[in-house]
């Protein structure tokens, strides 16, 4: 099942994660109205493909100046992202995410996977990671940890420890 960052952080927020405001848009007649209660905060642009590598193929993009939000958006929507992850036919921006920016003190990775080799779910989390997660696994592959669980059953307490022990999560985080 391929879902797109938006959809994911949907997922996150039902079940109370704090998760950054945002809105996606999925053609050029409706950034008027979905922008117009942005005021003056800057905002990010984040193209909504099924493929990793978006912010260094342009996929996404910090507007400080909001008089260009609008120009960034219609930029964004229909190009074609090439990433080490489309190959070269790319993939066509049908939709993007606008998200409020936050100031940001660590950045940690998180993604899951099914292991059709195992049939168990796995979770592969780092104290380091975001944009340069493959950078990561190249240079220190002991900073990313992976845990598979059953695809059926309850997640055991010590499999969601393993999971975020290399957070260093000790206090409860606000956005």
């Amino acid at each position: 099942m391929n879902i797109h960052e938006h959809q994911a952080k949907e997922i996150l927020k039902s079940y109370g994660a704090l998760v950054p405001k945002g809105f996606v848009i999925t053609s050029n007649s409706e950034i008027k109205k979905k922008i117009k209660n942005i005021g003056n905060k800057p905002v990010v642009v984040k193209a909504q493909i099924h493929a990793g590598g978006r912010g260094k193929a342009g996929g996404i993009k910090l507007v400080k100046d909001v008089s260009m939000i609008e120009e960034e958006i219609t930029k964004m929507l229909e190009k074609k992202l090439v990433t080490h992850q489309t190959g070269t036919m790319g993939k066509v921006v049908k939709r993007v995410y606008i998200e409020e920016t936050l100031d940001i003190i660590k950045e940690f990775y998180l993604s899951c996977l099914v292991d059709r080799s195992s049939s168990k779910i796995a979770f592969i989390s780092s104290e380091e990671g975001g944009v340069d997660i493959e950078d990561v696994a190249k240079k220190n592959p002991k900073k990313i940890i992976t845990t598979k669980v059953n695809l059926s059953g309850i997640i055991k307490d010590q499999e969601i420890e393993k999971i975020i022990r290399p957070f260093n999560l000790n206090k409860k985080t606000e956005i």
